[in-house]
């Protein structure tokens, strides 16, 4: 389907010379003198590459339709990352480099939304919130917590973060999985 280049926001797939690219930044530039203009940085799907460019926002661009939906994650294994559709029970394998940072976050029977492309997964939102365990950190040291320090940590996942003094090994933690941040101890 065609759309005006002025039209195209952050997150749209758009097919160049039959490549898709995911938009990254979209900016409509209006000079005071001339014709306005659309900057769009995107990345290459397949191969991660980014590219940057200009289009007069009368132009027209390719946008390639993209199905997201709901996918449980199931497992990792030599092929990939394999998720079930919950519905049709359908399953699909995206690939480590398309899943990147995200394998943190994927735990069994995590929900999570896929973006595919005929069928193809090109993309991943997790969920914003996740729950895990820290198995490393240092031991508090008492009269610490007058501060607002944070101690380093590692979670269950094997991801590094910080957290404050008086959490200790064992504890399930919240984190943002934007960012890997700690948000608050969990409630169960």
């Amino acid at each position: 389907m065609r759309v005006q280049a002025s039209s195209l926001r952050k997150g749209n797939v758009v097919d160049l010379e039959g490549k898709l690219y995911v938009v990254l930044t979209a900016q409509n530039i209006h000079p005071g003198k001339g014709t306005p203009v659309t900057q769009l940085d995107m990345r290459r799907i397949s191969d991660g590459v980014k590219v940057s460019e200009r289009y007069r926002t009368t132009e027209s661009v390719e946008r390639a339709t993209v199905d997201e939906r709901e996918y449980t994650f199931l497992y990792h294994d030599g092929e990939g990352f394999h998720f079930m559709n919950p519905e049709t029970y359908d399953q699909v394998v995206a690939s480590p480099e398309m899943v990147g940072d995200a394998h943190y976050y994927l735990t069994d029977g995590v929900t999570v939304k896929l973006l595919t492309h005929e069928g193809v997964p090109i993309g991943i939102e997790l969920p914003r919130l996740a729950t895990f365990e820290v198995v490393d950190t240092e031991p508090s040291v008492k009269g610490q917590t007058a501060s607002s320090s944070y101690k380093p940590a590692v979670l269950s996942n094997g991801l590094r973060t910080m957290i404050p003094p008086y959490i200790t090994v064992g504890t399930r933690i919240v984190v943002l999985t934007e960012d890997g941040s700690y948000q608050e101890r969990a409630k169960d």
